[in-house]
């Protein structure tokens, strides 16, 4: 069972309303980028269908998912208020209405728009980020995930402006002049995205999660791997976005191999944790798993890769045909298995933290139903598996539809099991509340 941990300050977080509806609105964008996928599988999808998958599931996906989960876990895990709830409802508003209009615009063919809504999404991503950097300007000093955290939103800040200039520069060119392309504009925008924004999010929280829910600690190499992660990722970023971005190999290559010599540490972390955990597998750890698998298979893969051609066009993710391994195998099991937990800890807290020792009250793992996280666990496995299969081994095309169909069902499982956990025990939170929202929502600012 899962308890809560004893460390963090829930009295800190924002109403469960505002992370919840990220969470939600980010599974809808999840649905559409894998069932975008599908139809491009079989042919069916139209205009520029990969541009706009990629903004969903990334973009969209993640970068939503992380907006809530900060949103809510910078407060509880740095005791500090929320700098302003009213700009935390604004930033998904914003974010959402501009995400759809670029998928739209790409699919459409009707690029003379995507200023418009870049700029749209441009001011809710900016919008998210002052409100978390401000609201870790009122700490003293910063731990190994806050550090992380700020890292990521100086990358997004970057990213969203870059996002915007290839946006203008689909009917305006805006590079010729200044010793760039919008091919080396586009690359360094999607290294900075990924691994800048998403990678480096996602590595800071698992230095809490993957501790304090194994119940172990960081202890002999892992100490040391961390050291070295915390400067040479930073700088591998740095130096393989800015490579790209002046087409310089050398210091592409030196960028790249700190990256994935750093995420390779990371997935040692990662799995040195799981194996010396004694705490009952939960579906969090299960996916945690697999990610460590997956990101170090990823990292043996792309280190050579890069060191061969970091500048490849088929290469920005990492070696070619690991773009699914990485993006699904790592980052998509690292944010399904934080969300089992996630999203059932917010229910839990608001509902029935102040009952605890008055009556019974379910525990985390009681909110959701255990035998569909086994089945979208399954699905979404079995259609990753097919899915790397195919990019790495050359597999029919046949496969990589199939994977992308059960990867599909997996998620409209996995989603049904947490709308089921939030439906059941606090359906206000979606349906309702909004007043209650709108009242609570004065700035933490003065």
């Amino acid at each position: 069972m899962s308890a809560i941990p004893a460390d963090i300050d829930t009295a800190r977080q924002p109403p469960m309303t505002i992370p919840l509806r990220h969470f939600v609105v980010a599974l809808g964008f999840l649905a559409a980028a894998v069932g975008l996928r599908v139809g491009l599988a079989v042919g069916v999808a139209p205009g520029a269908a990969r541009l706009a998958h990629v903004h969903l599931l990334v973009a969209g996906w993640v970068c939503v998912t992380i907006m809530g989960a900060m949103t809510q876990f910078v407060p509880v895990w740095s005791g500090v208020d929320l700098y302003s709830r009213r700009l935390a409802t604004v930033q998904l508003w914003a974010v959402g209405v501009g995400l759809v209009g670029l998928a739209g615009c790409f699919l459409l063919g009707a690029f003379a728009l995507l200023p418009v809504f870049g700029a749209v999404a441009l001011l809710g991503f900016w919008t998210f980020a002052y409100n978390i950097a401000r609201t870790l300007s009122r700490l003293d000093g910063f731990d190994v995930t806050e550090r992380h955290f700020g890292l990521a939103i100086g990358a997004l800040v970057v990213v969203t402006a870059l996002g915007f200039l290839l946006a203008v520069d689909f009917t305006r060119p805006l590079f010729a002049g200044v010793g760039a392309t919008h091919g080396t504009v586009r690359a360094t925008h999607v290294t900075l995205a990924v691994f800048g924004v998403v990678v480096t999010t996602v590595v800071g929280a698992l230095y809490q999660l993957a501790t304090m829910f194994t119940q172990t600690k960081l202890r002999g190499v892992d100490v040391w791997l961390r050291r070295g992660e915390e400067v040479g990722y930073p700088l591998g970023v740095v130096a393989l976005a800015g490579g790209r971005l002046v087409s310089d190999p050398t210091l592409a290559r030196v960028g790249g191999a700190l990256v994935a010599l750093s995420l390779l540490g990371i997935a040692a972390i990662l799995a040195r944790r799981l194996v010396e955990s004694s705490v009952d597998w939960t579906p969090m750890l299960t996916r945690y798993a697999v990610a460590a698998v997956a990101l170090a298979g990823w990292a043996v893969l792309t280190l050579p890769a890069w060191l061969a051609a970091p500048l490849a066009g088929d290469r920005l993710f990492g070696a070619p045909g690991t773009d699914s391994l990485f993006l699904l195998g790592f980052v998509g099991f690292v944010v399904l298995g934080t969300l089992y937990h996630v999203v059932p800890f917010i229910v839990w807290v608001h509902r029935y933290s102040d009952r605890l020792g008055l009556e019974p009250v379910p525990m985390l793992d009681d909110l959701y139903s255990t035998r569909l996280a086994r089945l979208d666990f399954g699905l979404v496995g079995s259609g990753v598996v097919a899915v790397i299969a195919h990019d790495l081994a050359g597999l029919s095309s046949a496969a990589e539809t199939a994977g992308w169909t059960l990867v599909l069902i997996g998620i409209a499982v996995f989603a049904a099991n947490l709308l089921r956990v939030i439906w059941l025990h606090s359906p206000q939170s979606l349906v309702g509340g909004a007043a209650a929202s709108a009242v609570d929502a004065d700035d933490g600012a003065d």
